[in-house]
């Protein structure tokens, strides 16, 4: 899972830095930041979650 969201952000910062490379696409470039930050959130409440789960304290 780890490696996919690498992958993820990778390629959303690609998508960014286009975006805002191209002048007509500026909107492109907030989406790449949108989809970054999203994929982050994302993965970190995953891994928070697996850690919680698989270290309960009884």
């Amino acid at each position: 899972m780890l490696i996919l969201v690498i992958v993820l952000v990778v390629l959303w910062v690609i998508l960014a830095i286009v975006g805002f490379a191209i002048k007509g696409l500026i909107w492109l470039g907030v989406i790449g930041i949108v989809l970054v930050l999203g994929t982050l959130v994302i993965a970190f409440v995953r891994r928070s979650a697996l850690s919680k789960r698989s270290n309960p304290k009884a």
